[in-house]
């Protein structure tokens, strides 16, 4: 059904035949259709037509994300000149979602709108053209800007988008011919596209620096203390809900933004943000929703392993940085964490339950295993670990608290070895006292133990190479020691292509020598440059160089529930990005936990939130509710 109002039809490519016969009154003008339908040329060959018709124009750009001119993240204001459009005002949004804001997007309009003089007044809507999102759009734009008349850019054997929307509006309608030229440009070209408009906008930009408590952040800010959440985000400060300039949030040092904003001579009143950021890959993109789920629980008989046993409930799968953590045997199974490294033919364990789920093959890529404790419920898995890995492999490194070595070397000595020779699985055991590693070498079929090792742990860093760092906390499970574990990922270092190609710099070996100085902290230290000159590690990482922070997991189970486990657990899972933490039992049965030497889902509730962990995955639950898991969550 078409809209009652009278349609007249044109062609998209005679900007002059609209100019000088459709529209000799009409003083605001929509531009609406989908992506790819050619509004914004059209919008520039109207603008060139009334200069020529001696009619001044102005243009509201409101697609945020796809913006033909100005500063994505903004609705902005534009006036006709000999190159183009020429930016007047702006509003910002910090956000590329029209659909999602559409509510601040058509407030902006009506701002922009209010401070347009004599003369045509062109709205380039986005190309949201379906749902309640683009019917709300339509109708709160042509409201905002008190639109005279919408170019609808439809060909004739389509269907005029939002039809029924159209039919209600009081406005004149006119179908529009798209140009056959038209295209919807890739997502890629769409997305460097407006990187380059926001690289342009910030070209004058100065550094500065922002106090998080000095300030009110509006909207929708990351959490303070989430570091990593604000870095590359797009900000703008306000005065009365005016924008006085947008910016770019390098890093954040103890709550103080550092950011490359444009100058601006008044005193903002408000720090604006949404989820417009720009990514590891240095491209103006929409961040995830800090918190958001990527915890997902795989149904206990739909799994990458399935495996023997019973019913052991969900199995949590993780993504965070560069590596997926699996809770293999689910949340009431014998405790087994898998860390697959992305990128590296390499998994990390963090106990070692039953390990019938996990394919051979997975063993041989193991590198390092850190155990909690030698209960058989963590420790039973070294016997699928140990037959896996029956031949020639490297060494395989496990952690843990003292008496490791003589549980790890009781289990080989129970099995014959008389067929083995040399093949037989070599492991480097660590046992953690204080602030000591004792490392024994142990080979199957051979009764030697061999000390190789005695170093001290400062802060109990057992680990530390190229793509993560693992460090060890004591913590007491009735009469033994327990080990809880923290594991942090390496700062990733991404080269701003961009900025390299402004410099005229051509990438090569010394961007490698640029990374190693900046993860060993040394800004002060110079680097050659390929072009003859030479610029310190600070000056080249901030200009150069988008850092990642390192993403934080900790695993902890099997604990006592008193003042000191609670103080220390906190202190190592303080922003932690994934924490893995027992809930054995619910609070109406504190006393078996007590008992046994156990967290109650209270108390892994408590230490998470005090800590601050942003994501909480509860596991190690007891069989008991097994019928009825949600009365543990």
């Amino acid at each position: 059904m078409e809209p009652a109002n009278e349609i007249y039809t044109t062609l998209a490519c005679s900007p002059e035949l609209i100019v000088e016969s459709l529209l000799p009154t009409d003083r605001r003008v929509l531009l609406f259709g989908e992506s790819g339908v050619g509004k914004s040329t059209l919008a520039a060959g109207l603008g060139l037509a009334l200069e020529q018709a001696d009619r001044p124009c102005t243009i509201v750009g409101a697609d945020p994300g796809s913006p033909a001119f100005g500063i994505p993240g903004a609705v902005c204001l534009a006036g006709w000149g000999k190159d183009g459009w020429r930016l007047l005002d702006f509003e910002a949004l910090c956000t590329l979602d029209a659909g999602r804001f559409r509510l601040p997007l058509v407030s902006a309009v009506s701002r922009l709108s209010q401070r347009v003089g004599q003369g045509m007044l062109l709205v380039d809507a986005p190309g949201i053209v379906r749902s309640v999102a683009g019917a709300e759009l339509l109708i709160g734009i042509v409201e905002a800007a008190a639109i005279d008349a919408i170019l609808v850019l439809a060909s004739d054997n389509q269907k005029l988008p939002l039809a029924h929307e159209l039919a209600t509006l009081s406005c004149k309608i006119i179908r529009v011919q798209p140009s056959s030229k038209a295209r919807r440009p890739s997502q890629r070209k769409r997305i460097r596209l407006r990187t380059c408009l926001w690289d342009q906008y910030l070209q004058h930009a100065d550094d500065r620096t922002i106090s998080l408590f000095d300030t009110p952040v509006t909207v929708t800010p990351p959490p303070i203390g989430a570091d990593r959440e604000w870095q590359g985000r797009q900000i703008a400060l306000l005065k009365s809900g005016r924008t006085l300039a947008m910016g770019e949030v390098r890093k954040v040092r103890k709550n103080v933004l550092h950011v490359s904003i444009t100058d601006f001579s008044e005193a903002h009143d408000q720090i604006l943000i949404r989820d417009a950021y720009r990514n590891t890959k240095g491209l103006l993109a929409t961040a995830k929703l800090v918190g958001a789920s990527t915890i997902h629980y795989i149904p206990p008989d739909i799994a990458p392993y399935p495996g023997p046993g019973g019913n052991t409930g969900p199995r949590p799968i993780v993504k965070f940085g560069e590596a997926t953590a699996f809770l293999i045997n689910g949340i009431f199974g014998d405790p087994l964490l898998h860390i697959r490294m992305h990128n590296q033919k390499r998994s990390i364990l963090f106990d070692l339950g039953e390990g019938g789920r996990l394919p051979a093959r997975l063993a041989h890529q193991v590198t390092d295993v850190f155990i909690s404790h030698a209960h058989i419920d963590h420790i039973s898995g070294f016997l699928w670990l140990m037959r896996s890995r029956i031949g020639r492999f490297p060494s395989c490194r496990l952690f843990g608290p003292p008496g490791l070595t003589g549980h790890i070397a009781g289990m080989m000595a129970g099995i014959h070895w008389d067929r083995i020779g040399e093949w037989g699985p070599i492991f480097e055991v660590g046992e953690l006292h204080g602030q000591y590693l004792i490392v024994h070498k142990l080979q199957a079929g051979k009764e030697c133990r061999e000390q190789i090792d005695e170093r001290p742990v400062p802060d109990g860093l057992l680990l530390k190479d190229s793509a993560c760092e693992v460090q060890a906390l004591t913590l007491d499970h009735g009469a033994i020691p327990v080990l809880s574990y923290c594991l942090k990922q390496t700062p990733k270092l991404n080269v701003r292509k961009d900025r390299l190609i402004a410099r005229n710099l051509a990438p090569g070996p010394w961007l490698g020598e640029l990374k190693k100085q900046i993860v060993m902290g040394k800004r002060q230290t110079a680097i050659q440059l390929p072009d003859g000159h030479s610029g310190t590690v600070g000056n080249l990482a901030d200009e150069l160089i988008l850092i990642t922070p390192a993403q934080k997991m900790v695993y902890a189970t099997d604990i006592d529930d008193n003042k000191g486990n609670r103080e220390k657990l906190t202190m190592l899972a303080k922003g932690a990005d994934i924490f893995f933490c027992e809930a054995a039992f619910i609070e109406a049965d504190r006393e078996k936990a007590k008992r046994s030497g156990h967290l109650t889902a209270r108390g892994c509730g408590e230490i998470a939130q005090v800590a601050g962990a942003e994501r909480l995955v509860p596991f190690h639950f007891s069989r008991r509710y097994e019928r009825n898991p949600l009365r543990v969550y």
